[in-house]
């Protein structure tokens, strides 16, 4: 019985670990960050909060999103997003997705930087 209990208490304490883990793998950027690190965060899960400026929903089975944070400059200061989720222009948001770099969808549709199969939150 001892052996049983010292086991599940194990259990839990990895769990609490993964979950802790798996919490902390989005990190925090700006859009100007995401700019200018996007070579190295290609492929990485970031977070990003900002205001949402369009909204272009059920485009190639996804919901295409800008966001601005008030960084950046011309060219560097509006961010795409994808995801299955939706916002409202004028949302103050939080997205956690993947950064991907120079995707091309074909047909003109071509980006140097997308945040991918992103989740969306409302901002508080």
């Amino acid at each position: 019985m001892q052996k049983r209990l010292i086991a599940f208490i194990a259990g839990l304490a990895c769990l609490s670990a993964v979950g802790v883990h798996a919490q902390e793998t989005a990190e925090q950027k700006t859009v100007a960050a995401l700019y200018q690190e996007k070579a190295q965060l290609n492929g990485h899960e970031v977070q990003v909060r900002g205001k949402v400026v369009k909204v272009n929903n059920g485009i190639m089975k996804r919901n295409f999103l800008h966001i601005q944070d008030g960084t950046g400059a011309e060219g560097s200061n509006d961010l795409t997003v994808t995801s299955d989720e939706t916002a409202n222009v004028g949302e103050e948001v939080i997205i956690t997705g993947i950064v991907t770099v120079d995707k091309n969808f074909g047909a003109g549709y071509s980006y140097p930087l997308l945040v991918e199969k992103a989740h969306i939150a409302q901002a508080k």
